[in-house]
């Protein structure tokens, strides 16, 4: 399985103040074709114009994720948490039983975020917050774990089976992800072209895809993308046995 979905086939949504690309199905944006993509439920690439935003709103049972790809956005929430998100930042909530928040960007320019929602492992955990700052030259021209489910060095903790990457690649270089078991893979090139296996990909392109490789993605221009790796759904249903008649009790 390998699926391109192209920038203008995402979904897109103009509020004035928010203009909105939902990659998955979301508030009034109803596919059931495209729910989510195993655990992975959210990922919205918004543009919130100055001085406006999210006003105070409640999540439950969630991992939210949030990435400032340019501007900043303030957060407050209900644990007593305020921060500032910058273009260096990677911020996660663990909604669990219920949290509160608004984000709010209060610069003089426009602010472009990604916000990622996994569903959790465990459900009615206690709500938490963390936040890490990671300079770009780390992410260059290799895969930076930047939040996982996994014990990784420097990664913010998820709980959930996901971990989420960040790159950015020079014209010719190449990363290659490598799997102890098959995995499903999100990629959102957020700008330049990619080269994976036999697919190209451009600027705000998606792939999901399910491997059991070792993946080569490289970089025909100077390009930058967020690779979410999950888990597997094969073997998930029948199996050929029961499919074919063959089984008895």
């Amino acid at each position: 399985m390998f699926r391109i979905i192209k920038a203008d086939e995402r979904h897109f949504a103009d509020f004035g103040w928010l203009r909105t690309y939902w990659l998955f199905s979301f508030s009034h944006y109803y596919d059931p074709e495209n729910i989510r993509f195993g655990p992975l439920r959210v990922f919205n690439d918004d543009l919130v114009a100055p001085k406006t935003g999210f006003p105070m709103h409640r999540h439950e049972n969630m991992e939210i994720i949030t990435i400032v790809e340019e501007g900043q956005m303030t957060h407050r929430d209900s644990l007593g948490n305020e921060s500032i998100i910058g273009v260096c930042d990677v911020q996660r909530m663990s909604a669990g039983t219920g949290i509160e928040h608004s984000e709010f960007n209060l610069i003089d320019i426009n602010t472009n975020f990604y916000q990622i929602w996994i569903e959790p492992n465990e459900l009615n955990i206690e709500p938490n917050y963390a936040q890490r700052t990671y300079m770009p030259t780390k992410w260059k021209n290799t895969l930076l774990p930047i939040a996982s489910g996994k014990e990784m060095n420097n990664a913010i903790k998820l709980h959930a089976d996901a971990t989420i990457y960040r790159s950015t690649l020079e014209p010719g270089e190449k990363v290659t992800l490598e799997f102890d078991s098959p995995r499903r893979v999100f990629l959102y090139v957020t700008a330049g072209y990619l080269d994976i296996d036999d697919h190209t990909l451009g600027t705000k392109d998606q792939a999901r895809f399910e491997w059991d490789k070792p993946i080569d993605i490289q970089a025909n221009f100077d390009s930058s993308f967020i690779l979410i790796e999950l888990p597997s759904e094969k073997g998930f249903g029948y199996s050929e046995k029961t499919l074919l008649g063959k089984y008895s009790e």
